[in-house]
């Protein structure tokens, strides 16, 4: 996957190690196919982004698109569109590569791939492990996955260890529930704690308590699927009702003429969350970064609120 945010100098609302974001809207790309995705799409969809507005972008090695990612971003800065400063790039440390020895190696293989001297943000995007090695997704000879025991401390001291040769500006985790955060924060000799939590986090699935919970401790919510993704089974729970379809979204929406996705992230964003939607039609790009020009009254972010169902969209991230 890899994002797009809108990035405003303005009232600093997240503050990750010296870069100030107002929103982050974000445009996801997890759900690629690499069978399935014309060559270049990627990067044309990156490229539309940084025209529309969008500096923040999401990504991970394992997405296997970090290439035409670096490429799209050079190519717009080369063009004078945007300068790297302005530039917020946020890197993933996959499940195969917890080992405190591995994390600094795979930084640098990302960092190498984008061609940067640098990440502004860099994740650890699982609690758990997957065996280290070169399959991604080691499975035995049953077809089951192959984890690995970890040690996020240790991993979280590679992490900080990276921060601190200047590899990563700030660094946080995804995934994360209030035990696995408290294991990080009430470590001793903690040196940086996470600036911020990626979760799935939508108006089905409004995550209150860990919503809260971060917010006591400065750490930053990330919503992905905010709208409830795509519809493809081979990932999706197709069986929960669609998000974008639910009436009242649909009838917030025709009062401020904008569409149910869109509500759905003026609400998240109301709420404080970073959203991450998918989308790789340049319409919808430049579609949900159209949030700043409307807000939601009280009564219709309580109306959204009540829609929380405890729905889980993906199967797993």
């Amino acid at each position: 996957m890899f994002s797009f945010a809108f990035w405003e100098k303005k009232t600093p609302l997240f503050n990750f190690s010296f870069y100030y974001f107002i929103i982050f809207v974000f445009f996801a790309t997890e759900c690629f196919k690499i069978n399935h995705t014309p060559k270049g799409t990627c990067a044309e969809s990156v490229k539309i982004a940084i025209d529309a507005g969008y500096r923040h972008f999401d990504g991970a090695f394992v997405y296997y698109n970090e290439h035409e990612v670096g490429q799209a971003i050079w190519e717009k800065i080369a063009e004078g569109k945007v300068k790297r400063e302005e530039i917020f790039y946020c890197g993933k440390l996959w499940n195969t590569c917890h080992p405190p020895e591995l994390v600094r190696p795979t930084l640098e293989k990302t960092l190498k791939i984008l061609q940067l001297d640098y990440v502004d943000l860099y994740i650890i995007e699982l609690p758990m492990a997957f065996k280290p090695g070169d399959a991604l997704y080691p499975r035995d000879e049953n077809g089951k996955c192959i984890y690995h025991e970890t040690n996020l401390c240790a991993t979280w001291e590679a992490l900080e260890a990276c921060k601190d040769a200047g590899l990563a500006k700030s660094i946080g985790v995804s995934n994360f529930n209030r035990r696995q955060l408290e294991m990080i924060l009430n470590k001793p000799g903690l040196k940086h704690k996470p600036v911020s939590n990626q979760v799935e986090c939508h108006p089905y699935f409004t995550q209150p308590k860990l919503l809260e919970f971060c917010r006591q401790h400065d750490i930053v919510i990330v919503g992905y699927s905010p709208l409830g993704t795509s519809r493809d089974e081979t990932w999706v729970n197709v069986s929960s009702p669609p998000l974008l379809k639910d009436p009242v979204l649909n009838a917030i929406g025709k009062k401020y003429n904008k569409t149910a996705a869109q509500v759905a992230l003026r609400f998240s964003i109301q709420r404080g969350v970073v959203v991450i939607p998918k989308s790789f039609h340049p319409q919808r790009i430049k579609e949900n970064f159209q949030i700043f020009d409307f807000s939601l009254t009280d009564k219709e972010m309580k109306d959204i609120e009540a829609l929380n169902k405890n729905t889980r969209y993906p199967y797993s991230k």
